[in-house]
């Protein structure tokens, strides 16, 4: 079968790879033109150009295809809420009527966590409404989500929607990186007492979750939250992150609502000002704040998913890959990031 991936060089797309060649499978991968592909060439992977924003461009990436992953979208970067709309909605409308015609089978299409909003402090499961936070990323990923099931009503092409968490694993400089070199450096804090849940589950267990979209018979039509649901809390994390990569505990902690309040200030009025991104986001602040928790009681009642990476095992295999340097390695997959209208793929 021919698989098409879009955000292949990101981290979830690099696992899902290795995962589709054991199946056997042939993967193509729709790039950028301004994107280093030389790491999925040599995985023998078949590259196209293009790009989801432009439409005249998606022909070539579907022809053929039937099974897509649609992973690529915009995140983590400053960019305005339209260029993120443009991206995370737009994009995925001209992936999806292009399947369509096509006469693409199924579509697995990338929502997250965030569509549901932040800091509810109980399991958000997918009857939930989605009530995003107004920060760019998450309100035109819930636009996506909606878009999607509504063109999925009447659509001939087999889709499936999953709003996995936040995923870490070796590779991850968006988050792990980040927070691994905080604590290596002394510089950890917590934000609030640190007992509030963090949305972080490991990359293989989303992989599955992925697979079991793509192949199970079950999986048409619905929605799923992927993720672990047995977070560790704020400090347990962090905590594992220090002892993983011989970094110090943090004990220094920062009062929750200064800092949520602060951050939005940051965003309407400093970062206004300044053109830049500033220190501490609102959608930072909700992250590694409040409580948050997701049920993946359907994906596993309909299709037999189960976590199997417990997070403290994950956080040492992902501090492996920091130990060993990997942050310094040439990241290949911070070249979407950089692109004036792709970003990281969450």
């Amino acid at each position: 079968m021919r698989v098409l991936i879009t955000g292949a060089t990101g981290l979830l797309g690099g696992h899902l790879i290795k995962q589709l060649q054991q199946r056997g499978e042939t993967i193509r991968a729709l790039v950028l033109p301004v994107e280093n592909a030389d790491k999925l060439v040599k995985q023998g992977v078949e590259v196209v150009r293009g790009d989801i924003t432009d439409a005249s461009t998606l022909a070539p990436a579907v022809k053929d295809v039937e099974l897509i992953f649609h992973l690529a979208g915009m995140m983590g970067v400053w960019r305005p809420l339209a260029d993120y709309r443009l991206v995370n909605v737009n994009g995925s409308e001209n992936l999806y009527m292009a399947a369509q015609k096509a006469g693409v089978r199924r579509f697995v299409h990338t929502s997250s966590h965030t569509v549901y909003g932040l800091g509810y402090g109980r399991f958000m499961t997918e009857n939930d409404p989605l009530r995003p936070d107004p920060d760019p990323y998450s309100i035109t990923k819930a636009e996506g989500d909606r878009m999607m099931r509504r063109l999925m009503l009447n659509s001939p092409v087999e889709t499936v929607i999953l709003r996995p968490g936040t995923f870490f694993g070796p590779g991850d400089r968006l988050h792990f990186g980040r927070m691994a070199q905080k604590v290596k450096d002394g510089k950890g804090l917590i934000v609030g007492r640190g007992n509030n849940h963090l949305p972080f589950c490991y990359v293989t267990d989303v992989v599955d979750g992925f697979m079991l979209a793509a192949y199970h018979q079950n999986a048409p039509g619905n929605v799923y939250n992927i993720t672990n649901d047995r977070p560790l809390t704020q400090q347990e994390m962090f905590d594992a992150i220090a002892d993983a990569v011989g970094g110090v505990r943090p004990t220094r902690h920062l009062p929750y609502m200064p800092i949520y309040y602060g951050s939005i200030v940051a965003e309407k009025v400093v970062a206004r000002i300044t053109r830049t991104k500033p220190i501490v986001t609102q959608l930072g602040a909700l992250m590694f704040g409040s409580d948050n928790k997701h049920s993946v009681e359907k994906a596993r009642r309909e299709l037999g998913f189960e976590p199997q990476v417990d997070l403290r095992t994950g956080i040492k295999l992902a501090a492996e890959w920091f130990n060993a340097g990997g942050m310094n390695e040439v990241a290949v997959t911070q070249a979407s990031q950089n692109a004036p209208l792709a970003g990281a793929v969450r």
